[in-house]
This record gives C-alpha cells, structure tokens and sequence, in this order.
C-alpha cells in the first residue's frame, strides 16, 4: 500500500433503514432493508455498520466485509437521466451517497477517512431482485450488469460518526490497481477474470475470496 492520497470527495447523504416488507415475483412477501432514507446530524458508525440500519439478508449484505454500501451521485444522476426519475439518496439501497470520488474507479484495498471513520474498500455490490422490485423497473438487474455503475462496499477499519457535509478523503491506495468495475466484471460477466483479484484477495469480503482461490487453482491446473 502506497500511502499516497488520491483525492477528496463529499458525503451528501447518511441512510439507514429498518425492515420493511417487499414482493419478489418468484418469492413472495419478504422483508428487506433497501429502501434507505437520509437522516440528519452524526451518525455512529460501529464495526459492522450504522446506528440504527438493519441488513436483513446477512447472506449477501452485511457483514464486516460490507458492512457499508457507497454509491455516487454522478452515476446516480446517469441513472435518473436513462431513467427519467429522481433517485434521491438512499435509492441504490445505500449507506452513503457520496459526490466528486470515483467509486467505479476505486482501487479494492484503498482507504478513505470520513469524518472520523476510517473505511476500506472491498468489493462491488451486485444487483439483486429486491432492488428490481424496489424500484419497479423491467430487467433492471441486467440493465444495472450492463452499465457496470455498482457502487462499493466498505469495511470499516476505524469506528466512530460521520454526517452529511463530511470530506471523504482517499488516505492510501494500493498499487495493485484492481478497480471495483474489473472487480465486478469478473463477479458477473467475465467469470474467467475470477483469478486476477489475487493481488487484491485480502481486501475482499471473505465470502469472496475462496471463488478466487479456486479461480487462482484452476488457472495453475491448466498452466501446470
């Protein structure tokens, strides 16, 4: 880890949600967390998320590898444009809406201090069904696999609160230079990229990391 800052951005928004139920086509009534709402002041922030959210499916959300979701408002504004709607923070189903950062762009591993919290980035969200039903919009899961805008999930390294207005600065980066878009590539629609997050192996969720330890197997089979 290099050690070198790689810009500031904003937090516009801190969302939480309680459980609230949903219909899934093909589940049924179910309960979910995504539908965020921004709330005012500091917020705690504690080792596996915020005061007051609920993370409801621990299978895929939460944990202390996710234990916050980032989405930027440069790419929701995409979104709202393609889709002729407002998407106001906590839309995506985030914790923070963040502005001026990259999330996309954003290195797996690399650091960014808000407020007085201390995060690392970890991985890309990718899209579910409850998001599809949350926001009404046909095929939305493979619409959002195709923009490739996924947003990143954090790990928190430093507890502590934050509030909208809060700088977000990049503390360190790795140079390894694996990005949350290749990451989420290989997540969905490139399979056989699952190798190449080796270098950044330590960074993802654990959840993640053994289909890329068997990736990595694979890869020394066949080269074998």
């Amino acid at each position: 880890m290099n050690g070198t800052p790689g810009g500031t951005g904003r937090l516009e928004a801190v969302c939480v949600s309680a459980a609230r139920p949903i219909r899934l086509p093909r589940a049924g009534d179910t309960q979910s967390a995504i539908d965020k709402r921004p709330v005012d002041g500091r917020v705690t922030v504690g080792p596996l998320g915020l005061d007051g959210d609920v993370q409801v499916n621990q299978k895929f959300h939460g944990g202390e590898g996710q234990a916050l979701y980032a989405y930027a408002q440069e790419d929701a504004d995409r979104w709202a444009a393609e889709l002729d709607r407002d998407l106001p923070a906590g839309r995506f189903g985030e914790n923070l809406r963040t502005s001026g950062l990259d999330l996309t762009g954003a290195v797996l591993g690399e650091r960014w201090r808000i407020g007085g919290v201390l995060v690392e980035v970890t991985a890309p969200r990718t899209p579910c069904a409850k998001l599809q039903a949350h926001w009404g919009v046909p095929r939305l899961i493979k619409r959002f696999t195709e923009r490739g805008l996924p947003g990143a999930y954090l790990r928190v390294l430093q507890t502590g609160d934050l509030g909208a207005g809060d700088a977000v600065e990049i503390v360190e980066r790795p140079d390894h230079g694996i990005t949350i878009g290749t990451t989420f590539r290989a997540f969905t629609t490139e399979r056989a990229r699952l190798a190449d997050l080796a270098p950044a192996r330590s960074a993802l969720p654990a959840r993640n990391r053994p289909a890329v330890d068997a990736a990595v197997a694979a890869r020394a089979d066949v080269g074998g």
